[in-house]
């Protein structure tokens, strides 16, 4: 047999590309070699001995290779958030002993601030490669890693939770093992979500690309060239025209993102969308469709790509066996569940004592803070707990209608999205001095600014999940919608909230973890020579983080993940489980 994998579909063939373009190729030939150069750039530069604090340029001259840069730290960042995702919140979404244990870590690892990861991954990592950047780089990558992954492991949660009960029974009848219910079925489904709340992962990561470029531990200070310390560098001296070039060179790269990467995945995406009639108007992309006219990668997928792909499915599925929902009650799965004891067995000790070990150690340093630590913890833990309700009432109030409008019209995404990014993305504390001196006059004066500044880092968690779950609203519940004239309060008490809930409450919880995550740069501003600060437990662990008094911020940190892991299961947890017995599409 010299055919290995499956010919293509009439269908496929008929949907082929009319005409080839030549120019599109020669296109791609150049980004490859520039693409080549950088990773020999990059490669040199991350291989270099050890340069704890660079001089950052804040000439225009410097911006293209800083926009490289913090570009290539975003994108590994991102693989590896994608990859966690998947896995996480698969694993989370299909075993009831897992949802116990990954969901509540899930909220913890969601609360804890970026510079609550900050003193551990950097010391850590440089001093695993004390001789190069690579340490370096790589701890800026993980704490980029922090901001971009809880929100889209919660979505891929979410979308396997909500699948339609006879998707689950068209996949138990054909007996799909585990990879293949990921490939035919929980992926496919929750791509709509992923997509969107990828864009917000970027998003989230250009927003703390300051904090992961630029950093001081006590007497210490690192700094890497790229994006974020140049904003940085430029806010912190006062030069408006560096930073207004800054802020230019960052929206410009968004907006390229927006039109090589995000509208045409958005674009291929829609063909995954759960519905039983034809479409209305669906995305486009003009990069998808000259894409689709390359010779160079028709060959590659259909002599490499597919052929690769089919020999790594039949891999898998025969490495991986039945899922358990495949299985009859019988010896099968009572020989699973053994297995899995026999797992737990050899494991668990050995997670107990690393487990006890690490109480141990942090109660040696929970020990050293002092009550009036204490007092203070607790205070400011109340003041923000406050802010944050605050942020996401305000928050809500325009994201949902706007998140549906935009979902519900293509005409109104193919605008509106790259301008959601390029908003969303701006690193607010590049902006917030100029919002800063506009609102201490005002009465409130530093409670106004914190909200705002919070409200500006976590509203758009809301915004994304909005749109996503609007446009995954199926084309036949629409026209239902039109045919029954569903209009008014109707239309959004009956298809529009139903449709979107369990999106709005992934947004809720992702937009409350951002929210006391954004508390840190919220509360404590320093900005020209000067520090702003209020009283919050955002301002206790941003204080405690740039002075090294590592016992108050592993303090401040466990009662801010205490907090919102209680909000979780008490508010957000509750009202997933409502979404996926009253509002799952059947």
């Amino acid at each position: 047999m010299t055919q290995t994998y499956p010919p293509l579909a009439p269908q496929e063939r008929r949907l082929a590309p009319p005409s080839f373009a030549w120019w599109v190729d020669a296109i791609l030939l150049l980004a490859v070699v520039a693409a080549a150069y950088g990773i020999v750039a990059v490669a040199a530069r991350w291989t270099a001995p050890m340069t704890p604090e660079v001089e950052i340029d804040l000439s225009p001259s410097a911006l293209p290779s800083y926009a490289g840069l913090s570009t290539l730290r975003m994108a590994l960042a991102y693989l590896l958030s994608l990859t966690f995702s998947l896995v996480y919140g698969r694993l989370a979404a299909t075993g009831r002993l897992t949802e116990r244990v990954l969901v509540p870590l899930l909220d913890i690892l969601q609360s804890i601030p970026i510079l609550s990861f900050l003193p551990g991954v950097v010391l850590g990592l440089v001093a695993l490669f004390p001789n190069s950047n690579l340490g370096l780089e790589l701890a800026a990558i993980l704490l980029i890693f922090t901001s971009q992954s809880w929100n889209m492991a919660f979505s891929v949660y979410q979308s396997v939770r909500t699948i339609p009960e006879e998707l689950r029974e068209v996949a138990f009848i054909y007996r799909l093992n585990a990879w293949q219910r990921f490939t035919r079925l929980e992926l496919p489904f929750g791509l709509i979500p992923v997509v969107w709340n990828s864009m917000m992962s970027w998003a989230g990561g250009w927003f703390f690309l300051m904090a992961a470029e630029q950093f001081t531990l006590g007497e210490k200070g690192f700094q890497l060239p790229g994006l974020g310390s140049y904003l940085r560098t430029a806010a912190d001296s006062g030069d408006v025209g560096a930073l207004a070039l800054g802020l230019g060179t960052l929206i410009a790269t968004i907006l390229l993102l927006d039109q090589l990467l995000w509208r045409p995945l958005i674009a291929w995406a829609d063909r995954f969308k759960v519905e039983q009639t034809a479409g209305g108007q669906a995305p486009s992309s003009f990069v998808l469709a000259m894409l689709q006219r390359s010779v160079l990668l028709t060959w590659l997928a259909r002599h490499v790509l597919r052929p690769t792909g089919y020999w790594f499915d039949r891999l898998m599925s025969r490495l991986l066996p039945a899922s358990p929902a495949t299985l009859a009650p019988g010896p099968k799965a009572r020989q699973s569940f053994s297995g899995r004891r026999v797992v737990a067995v050899l494991v668990g000790p050995g997670l107990l004592i690393g487990i006890g070990w690490g109480v141990a150690a942090a109660g040696q340093l929970l020990a050293q803070v002092t009550p009036e630590a204490w007092a203070a913890i607790a205070t400011g833990t109340a003041a923000t707990f406050l802010r944050v309700g605050a942020a996401l009432a305000l928050g809500a109030a325009w994201t949902v209608p706007l998140g549906v409008a935009i979902g519900l019209n293509p005409r109104w995404a193919q605008p509106a999205q790259p301008l959601v990014q390029m908003v969303a993305s701006i690193p607010a504390t590049a902006v917030f001095p100029a919002l800063l001196l506009i609102l201490l006059g005002l009465p409130g004066s530093l409670n106004l600014a914190a909200i705002a500044l919070m409200l500006l880092g976590t509203q758009w968690y809301l915004l994304f999940n909005v749109i996503a779950g609007a446009m995954a609203i199926p084309n036949d519940l629409r026209e239902a919608a039109r045919i029954y004239r569903l209009t008014g309060w109707r239309r959004w008490r009956l298809l529009i909230l139903p449709g979107i809930f369990p999106s709005l409450v992934t947004g809720m919880i992702t937009a409350s973890g951002g929210a006391w995550n954004a508390s840190i740069v919220s509360e404590y501003i320093s900005f020209n020579q000067q520090t702003f600060q209020t009283v919050g437990l955002g301002a206790v662990i941003a204080q405690s983080a740039a002075a090294g008094d590592f016992a108050v911020l592993l303090a401040a940190t466990l009662t801010m993940a205490a907090v919102v892991v209680a909000v979780n299961r008490l508010l957000w947890r509750r009202l997933y489980h409502l979404a996926e017995q009253r509002f799952r599409l059947e």
